[in-house]
């Protein structure tokens, strides 16, 4: 048994270690493989927690800005409202241009009715039934055209000029098909469809 250094007799022996009470007041070198450990070790338990001042972390941000919105977007965005202002006002545009088209028969066929009674079915385009026919013909379009544009029963009009359409359409197309008879064919159509629009604008009375 060897001396203590520091008095009395134990904690030495010869070619043994210190105690662990001994080796745990010994300080190591600071570039020892130990102290690295021992470092590292306390340096992990402090960072293991979040820092104080640190914000709770929260769900990432998916929404974008106002006003970052692409060009398909924007693109997008104008079709629709372009879709909203035409299911809007197109059946009073509809309205509006069948009116023109009945001014301008209505008002060919008053001031010149010899040139509309080969128009006329049955009667003979040189008797004077066949231009009474035609004068009567252009005040019923003067009358329609004139309601389709003021907005006065607008669907009663548009079904009257339906009739008056069909009509002429039928008489064209006994003589065979035209670019007349197909012209006045869609104006028929588009009479039909205003019959059945509920959503006028600019109409004086339903």
């Amino acid at each position: 048994m060897g001396r203590n250094p520091e008095g009395g007799t134990g904690g030495w022996v010869s070619g043994r270690p210190r105690s662990s009470r001994a080796a745990a007041r010994t300080p190591r070198p600071a570039g020892s493989p130990g102290a690295a450990s021992s470092g590292a070790a306390s340096s992990g338990a402090a960072s293991s927690g979040p820092a104080p001042d640190a914000p709770p972390p929260g769900p990432a941000s998916t929404s974008a800005a106002p006003g970052s919105f692409t060009t398909a977007e924007r693109l997008r965005a104008a079709a629709d409202l372009a879709g909203a202002i035409a299911a809007d006002w197109a059946p009073t545009v509809a309205r509006i241009l069948l009116g023109l088209v009945l001014l301008w028969f209505g008002y060919h066929e008053l001031i010149l009715p010899g040139e509309w009674t080969g128009y006329v079915p049955v009667v003979s385009e040189s008797s004077s039934l066949a231009i009474i026919l035609v004068l009567a013909h252009g005040w019923v379009l003067l009358v329609l055209a004139a309601a389709l544009l003021a907005g006065i029963a607008p669907r009663a009009a548009a079904a009257i000029a339906s009739v008056l359409l069909l009509e002429i359409v039928i008489s064209l197309a006994v003589s065979g098909l035209s670019d007349t008879t197909l012209r006045d064919l869609g104006v028929l159509g588009l009479a039909l469809c205003l019959t059945g629009c509920r959503n006028q604008r600019l109409v004086l009375r339903t």
